[in-house]
């Protein structure tokens, strides 16, 4: 991956870091902005890289977007610390952008929760698009589920990369507390509102895509729990939101 800066943003990620640096291991460069990680984060980087950058947490997306300005090559591959890319994606991606019209690449993810990996419940192939050209690409300014805004072609590629999310239930329910507060400021942000409906009809359409119309009930009970936790999550934003103005 000549061609290609790899961008990671951390804070405490000593248990996930390391496997995802091997990963990209060869890259033209490697750019780490940490956000003042206490654990051993910036130790096990400097194994890997010398361009790791301290700042202060300033959000998703602007802390992304600081990999990117850090970054001399002509693409940029944005990873988060629990992803990993495997030798056959590696492979796409140098052959791929050789030859290409297209301004950034789609990548599918195959998503690990609780021991298997999920197939369908809108998690797989889940598209999302984190190899661009440098100059033709930036993050959008939001508080949480960043995007990147690509100017010209996009197109997809065929091999996955793996995506280690939550370790347990716990785990879920602790990072949804925080994504459940930015999303709520998102809401607002955006002139948005919440009422009775937003607190009961929206968590239950989440529920019924998840489980029904993106066939989750055929991964069993993983299906189930990640329908019941997202709902949960849906319940939470607006319910703040709801707080908030009132």
């Amino acid at each position: 991956m000549d061609q290609v800066s790899v961008g990671i943003i951390t804070k405490d990620e000593e248990r996930n870091i390391e496997d995802a640096l091997k990963s990209v291991a060869g890259a033209n460069e490697i750019i780490i902005v940490d956000s003042f990680s206490k654990d051993r984060t910036v130790e096990i980087c400097r194994k890997y890289t010398d361009k790791i950058y301290q700042h202060e947490w300033d959000g998703y997306s602007r802390q992304k977007q600081k990999t990117v300005d850090y970054s001399k090559s002509p693409w940029v591959l944005i990873l988060d610390a629990d992803e990993r890319l495997t030798p056959e994606l590696r492979n796409e991606m140098e052959q791929t952008i050789k030859e290409t019209d297209c301004n950034g690449f789609y990548i599918p993810r195959k998503n690990y929760f609780l021991g298997r990996w999920i197939r369908h419940s809108g998690w797989w192939p889940d598209y999302t698009l984190r190899l661009f050209r440098k100059d033709k690409a930036s993050f959008e300014e939001r508080e949480v589920h960043e995007k990147v805004v690509l100017e010209g072609k996009a197109g997809y590629l065929k091999n996955p990369m793996e995506h280690y999310t939550y370790r347990s239930i716990s785990d879920f329910i602790k990072k949804m507390e925080n994504y459940s507060n930015l999303a709520s400021i998102e809401i607002r942000r955006r002139s948005g509102r919440a009422g009775l409906y937003s607190v009961t009809v929206r968590p239950l359409a989440t529920f019924i895509k998840m489980f029904f119309l993106r066939l989750g009930f055929l991964d069993g009970a993983h299906g189930l729990i990640l329908a019941a936790l997202y709902s949960y999550y849906t319940f939470l934003k607006y319910a703040k939101t709801w707080e908030v103005q009132n």
